[in-house]
């Protein structure tokens, strides 16, 4: 995988121009202090260092100023003669030489593991998103399958238990609760398809069964709906008698009904 901004390692804006600032007049501060113990032996060592520090932390354009900064401040305050610049001699060409070879390499080295570090956690936060929306994605068939498998059960549970049906309700997707819909007075069609658009249009749904329960009963079943065991009234020519029925619960793609069926 390409990675273009991999150079983009450092943070932006003055922050880091001010740090640099600071290193140089630390990297002088210190050079002053350890000049009457030195004298004119390496008079660039502070500055190196400085540079090598601001490279880790601010960036490569901070670094480089940073050095050649403190190449003219050493060369003009810490080689004899000193408050100014003297003649350009061989020992002034070769210190300048190897504290500009020593820099570049060390900035060069730290800016490359600094980019290659930056590439490496780019790479870590991209895969880890792919892996979360492979993780979603994944979910999501698993739960679009589990509906589905789910809608084939109950369209084989009304095709099968279709002379038993008392009654079925859609349920509110976001809450759960019953839908207040209309409700169709007519049995409910033994076609999958069929079922799924009178289910979809209608809040409630009466089965073959229903003209056979009591109106009272019908009337609380209806209102306060919920998976379980009931006992209903039913018409059994003259009389009445007591019968036992089922309430199940089924989640959907289309959303959730609840089917009361007579227990046989």
């Amino acid at each position: 995988m390409q990675v273009k901004n991999s150079e983009r390692w450092a943070s932006r804006g003055r922050r880091r121009w001010i740090i640099a600032a600071a290193a140089l007049f630390t990297a002088l501060f210190v050079r002053l202090m350890l000049h009457p113990l030195l004298g004119p032996i390496m008079p660039q060592i502070t500055f190196l260092l400085a540079a090598v520090l601001v490279e880790y932390f601010c960036g490569l354009a901070p670094a480089v100023i940073v050095m050649l900064t403190g190449l003219f401040i050493s060369i003009y305050m810490f080689v004899p003669p000193y408050g100014s610049i003297g003649p350009i001699d061989q020992p002034l060409v070769g210190l300048m030489l190897s504290y500009l070879l020593i820099a570049i390499l060390v900035i060069t080295l730290i800016e490359h593991l600094k980019r290659a570090q930056y590439r490496g956690e780019l790479l870590a936060s991209v895969a880890h998103s792919r892996y979360e929306m492979l993780l979603r994605g994944d979910n999501e068939r698993l739960l679009t399958r589990r509906a589905n498998d789910e809608m084939h059960r109950m369209l084989h549970h009304i095709s099968h238990f279709n002379q038993s049906l008392i009654l079925i309700k859609a349920l509110d997707p976001a809450t759960g609760a019953r839908t207040r819909g209309s409700v169709a007075a007519t049995p409910v069609p033994a076609t999958g398809d069929d079922v799924d658009d009178a289910l979809f249009s209608f809040g409630m749904t009466f089965g073959s069964k229903h003209s056979q329960v009591h109106q009272e009963d019908l009337a609380r079943v209806s209102d306060r709906l919920t998976p379980g065991h009931y006992r209903l009234r039913f018409m059994s020519g003259p009389d009445w008698q007591t019968g036992d029925c089922v309430c199940e619960r089924f989640a959907t793609p289309t959303g959730e009904f609840l089917v009361l069926r007579t227990d046989d």
